[in-house]
Formats: C-alpha cells, sequence, structure tokens
C-alpha cells in the first residue's frame, strides 16, 4: 500500500481529500520531512502552524516578532526533524518545545538590546557579551528571513504570509484569495520551500 495514500489535509479539521478518514499522525510527518518529503513538511506545517503561531505570540507579544519567531520555527523543524525521538514524547510536544524556547529566546534577546540602549554611556552598566552576541544574531537571522520573502512571487508571499504569519487555515487562505483549495496549498508549499532554499537551509 502506497503510504502517501493516508495523507490527509489538517488545518483544525476544516477539509480531508477523498478516502481520507484521518489525520497522518505528526510523528509520521515528521519522520517524511526528514527524509525531505516536503509534501509532508506541507502537511506538518498545515497542522500545527496556528499552535504554534499561537504559542509564539502569547509569550513575544509583538505581532511582527511573532512571525519572524513562528519562521524561525518552521525552518528549525525543516532542519532538525531526523532528530525526534518519539521514544522521549509526543511530536507536537517536540515541536511545541521549539516554539517555546525561540519565543523565549527573542524575548530575552530583546529585553537585552534595550537594557543595552538604554544603560548606554552609564557607569557599570554594561550588557554580557553572550547577550549581546546574541541580539547581533537575531537581527541578521530577521533581515534574511525578511530578504528571503522578498525573493518569492507575489502570488506566492502573498498566500504564505496569510496562512504562515496571520495563521489562517489552508481553507481560509482559499477563500479570501478567491483560489481552488489545491492551488493556495500550492502556492503556500512552494513558497516554504522556496524560502527553505533561499536561506540555505538543509538537513
Amino acid at each position: 500500500m502506497d503510504p502517501m495514500s493516508r495523507f490527509s489535509v489538517v488545518p483544525s479539521g476544516d477539509e480531508s481529500p477523498e478516502g481520507a478518514t484521518r489525520p497522518v499522525p505528526l510523528e509520521q510527518l515528521l519522520r517524511r520531512a526528514a527524509t525531505g518529503d516536503e509534501t509532508a513538511f506541507a502537511e506538518l506545517y498545515d497542522a500545527v502552524s496556528s499552535r504554534l503561531f499561537g504559542l509564539v505570540r502569547r509569550v513575544v507579544r509583538d505581532p511582527a516578532q511573532s512571525e519572524e519567531v513562528t519562521q524561525e520555527v518552521f525552518l528549525e523543524i525543516w532542519r532538525h526533524s531526523a532528530r525526534f525521538d518519539p521514544s522521549k514524547g509526543a511530536a507536537l510536544s517536540w515541536m511545541l518545545t521549539i516554539a517555546h524556547r525561540k519565543a523565549v529566546d527573542r524575548v530575552r534577546s530583546a529585553e537585552a538590546s534595550r537594557n543595552r540602549d538604554e544603560g548606554y554611556g552609564a557607569s557599570n552598566q554594561d550588557v554580557t557579551h553572550d547577550s549581546t552576541a546574541e541580539a547581533v544574531v537575531e537581527r541578521l537571522d530577521a533581515e534574511r528571513v525578511h530578504r528571503a520573502l522578498e525573493t518569492l512571487t507575489p502570488v506566492q508571499r502573498q498566500a504564505l504570509e496569510l496562512a504562515y504569519l496571520s495563521g489562517y487555515t489552508h481553507t481560509e487562505v482559499a477563500t479570501m484569495l478567491d483560489l481552488p483549495l489545491g492551488t493556495a496549498k500550492t502556492r503556500i508549499r512552494d513558497g516554504l520551500i522556496r524560502l527553505r532554499d533561499t536561506l540555505g537551509v538543509t538537513l
């Protein structure tokens, strides 16, 4: 039996392809993503993007930074999906842990940067080397992501921003752009793949 025939769309249970009766387990999607299966990664994104973005938003607060952090989270999931060990916990917990760590890192980086700016020129108000380096790296990463987004086609960027950054399901994106669901999913998937390739992300 072709395992691909079990794949189904998992955006909050909105839609299911013909013949699908239940969503593919996240663990299976992660295993397939670890082998470079881009379709599995797209379905994984569809299944968990809203929850990961919601967690990041609760920690980071700032909408723009939350969007950037969520991008970084999915890029890390793609890069390190092979490291997932089901014996140590559920796939969703593993991904939520990555999202929480990235969000906390961003908050700490922002605080370090703010403290450095506020304390500039004040005596004995040094920011540690590690915090400064972390802030610089975060800024460079954000700039790289923004530049990478600019390399997408307008239709890819529009669909990706709605689904990836604004948290809409694929069904909602299709409705908003007046597109067939399959076309909307393809634009989002292709945008993610091109974004990954532009940033030079590899397994």
